[in-house]
């Protein structure tokens, strides 16, 4: 479990598993991109992008007054969207431990859609990319290595702090964000689960 995880009390996958097999399930909220959510989703689970949480999360309030399970690709963005509902006032909140990588390991099953590049692998490519540009680049053109050198102090400050500039950045593209998330069928989705 990430340490920004440990705030919320976590659930592994196969726990989650015996609750959902139980006819128990807590309420599942996917916090990522809706391209990610089409991707590959826990069944049953209603996407509420970290976007659309953090700006109506005192709309959704009302429709969550039972156990929750956020999830998202390995936890960190689950147990930021659960510090905001708890900020909110919603008690019974639950991380799922290790996010979709570790429901997906677990061999526990999934709806899967069309298939996409995860939000890191982007990221790996984008940073890869423009640090090995620059260095060819470097050779030709003196101090352009230095944006190489930027990106690489970028990472490292992500991976200290546990966020990703570029990660947010390459979210907003239409590849990522899927079709626009409105909080009204958010909404219905939330009330249309049992």
């Amino acid at each position: 479990m990430t340490s920004n995880a440990s705030r919320a009390a976590a659930i592994d996958s196969a726990a989650l598993q015996r609750l959902i097999g139980e006819g128990r399930g807590p309420r599942l909220l996917d916090v990522r991109t809706p391209g990610e959510f089409r991707t590959v989703h826990i069944p049953g689970a209603c996407n509420v992008p970290m976007a659309t949480l953090r700006e109506h999360r005192a709309e959704l309030l009302s429709h969550l007054d039972e156990d929750v399970v956020l999830v998202c690709r390995s936890g960190t963005r689950a147990a930021q969207a659960e510090a905001a509902l708890a900020e909110a006032g919603l008690p019974n909140l639950r991380v799922l431990d290790g996010g979709m990588i570790a429901w997906e390991t677990a061999g526990a099953p999934v709806n899967r859609g069309s298939d996409r590049w995860d939000m890191e692998r982007q990221v790996r490519l984008v940073a890869g990319s423009i640090v090995l540009t620059t260095g060819l680049a470097g050779l030709l053109v003196p101090g352009i290595h230095l944006i190489g050198t930027a990106v690489g102090a970028g990472l490292t400050y992500a991976a200290v702090s546990n966020s990703c500039a570029m990660g947010m950045l390459l979210a907003k593209l239409p590849y990522n964000r899927g079709p626009r998330t409105d909080i009204r069928t958010v909404i219905a989705a939330l009330r249309d689960k049992p």
